[in-house]
C-alpha cells in the first residue's frame, strides 16, 4: 500500500472550548496514512484579551509539526513586539524563531523525543554517551543552542506548514506559511484569509529560482509540494541570503482583518480538508450542521466523515485536521433607561 494503510484510522481526537467571544471546536484524524504527522494549539485564552490557534501540517515525519505546536504560541508571548500590541511582528519573527530553535545539540535532542519511535531510540542513546550540564534544563530558550555531539546540527530535513489565526478584540491577524488555510465566513460567504504557497505561484518561483533552487512536476528541487515552511533546512543553506528569501522560506504571509457582526466563524484546516472541498463548499458545509449538531468539534467531525475517501490513494487519504471557531454575537439590551443601556454596551464583545 506504499504510503498507505490497508484500512483507515478513523478515531478521531476532539475537543471543545470557549470565552467570552468565542467558541471553538477542532478534530483531527489519522485516515489512510501509515502515521499522523499533523499538530494542532487551540488556546483560548493566550492571554487575558487574545486567542491563538493553528494548525501545522507536518511533511517527512511529525517532529517538526509537533514543535510548533509546543512552541511557537509561547515564542509569540515572549518577544517583545508582542509587549507593545504588535501582533503582527511578534508572530512572524516567531515563525523565523522555530527554525533557529531546531539547530544545535538541544533542538536535535528534542526533535529526536517529538519524533518517531526511531529518532526516540536514537536520541536514548545518545543520553547515554553525554549528558547536559547541571543547570542546562533551566536555561532559556534564548541559549537553546548547547554544546555536545549533536552541536552543529544544521536542523531537520522534515518539516511543516504553519497556519495562525490569532484574536484580539476585534482584530483578526493570520499568519501562514504553507498550504494549509484559513477561511472566514461573512453572511454565509467564504473569504481566505490565507494563501496556498504553491511553487508555481510567480513570487514563489521567483524566490526559489533566484536561491539556486529548481522546480519539477511543481515540486521544489523536484521533492516538495509547498514553498514555504518551517524545517526543510537543507532547502535553507544559501549563506548569501536572508532566511526570508532562501529556496523554501518560513516567512508567514500576514492578513489582518476587523471583525463585524457580519463575521460568523472561521475554519483552519491542513490541506488534507482542502484538497476535497473548496473554502466556500465548507462554509457551506459548517452553516447546514451548526444547528444540527451538539457541539462545533461534533461539526468537524462530520467534516472530516465528508472528506474521507472510501479507498486509498488521491484525495481523501491525507491526515485531516480542522479548527472551528465561531464569534459570539453580543446579546441586545432591554430598552430600559438610558444608564442601564450604556452599562450593558459597555459589557459587550466589540465585534
Amino acid at each position: 500500500m506504499g504510503v498507505y494503510l490497508s484500512t483507515p484510522k478513523t478515531d478521531k481526537s476532539s475537543a471543545d472550548g470557549e470565552n467570552d467571544l468565542l467558541r471553538y471546536g477542532l478534530t483531527s484524524m489519522q485516515g489512510w496514512r501509515t502515521s499522523m504527522e499533523d499538530a494542532h494549539t487551540a488556546l483560548p485564552r493566550l492571554d487575558e484579551c487574545t486567542s491563538f490557534f493553528a494548525v501545522y501540517d507536518g511533511h517527512g515525519g511529525k517532529a517538526v509539526s509537533k514543535f510548533c505546536a509546543k512552541h511557537l504560541h509561547l515564542q509569540v508571548l515572549k518577544h517583545e513586539a508582542y509587549s507593545s500590541g504588535d501582533l503582527a511582528t511578534s508572530v512572524s519573527k516567531s515563525f523565523f524563531r522555530m527554525d533557529e530553535m531546531m539547530k544545535g545539540q538541544r533542538g536535535w535532542r528534542e526533535l529526536a523525543e517529538l519524533g518517531d519511535k526511531g529518532q526516540k531510540f536514537a536520541g536514548m542513546l545518545e543520553g547515554i554517551i553525554w549528558s547536559p550540564k547541571h543547570g542546562d534544563s533551566d536555561k532559556h530558550e534564548d541559549n537553546w543552542t548547547e554544546e555536545g555531539p549533536h552541536s552543529n546540527f544544521p536542523g531537520p530535513t522534515s518539516g511543516s506548514t504553519a497556519c495562525v489565526a490569532i484574536i484580539r478584540n476585534d482584530q483578526l491577524i493570520v499568519a501562514n506559511a504553507g498550504d494549509s488555510r484559513c477561511v472566514i465566513s461573512r453572511k454565509g460567504q467564504a473569504y481566505d484569509m490565507s494563501k496556498d504557497h504553491k511553487p508555481e505561484l510567480d513570487t514563489e518561483s521567483e524566490r526559489i529560482l533566484n536561491a539556486g533552487g529548481f522546480i519539477v512536476a511543481g515540486r521544489v528541487n523536484g521533492s516538495l509540494n509547498l514553498s514555504r515552511a518551517i524545517g526543510d533546512m537543507e532547502l535553507k543553506q544559501n549563506e548569501c541570503l536572508p532566511a526570508d528569501r532562501q529556496i523554501v522560506s518560513a516567512e508567514p504571509e500576514l492578513n489582518t482583518v476587523t471583525l463585524s457582526e457580519d463575521d460568523e466563524f472561521i475554519v483552519l484546516a491542513c490541506d488534507g480538508i482542502w484538497d476535497c472541498m473548496s473554502s466556500q463548499e465548507v462554509v457551506d458545509f459548517v452553516h447546514k450542521h451548526l444547528n444540527t449538531e451538539d457541539s462545533l468539534s461534533a461539526v468537524c467531525e462530520k467534516l472530516l466523515d465528508r472528506c474521507l475517501a472510501p479507498v486509498s490513494g488521491g484525495d481523501g487519504c491525507d491526515n485531516m485536521t480542522v479548527i472551528l471557531v465561531q464569534f459570539k454575537k453580543p446579546s441586545k439590551p432591554a430598552a430600559t433607561s438610558s444608564a442601564n443601556q450604556s452599562s450593558s454596551e459597555e459589557m459587550r464583545p466589540k465585534f
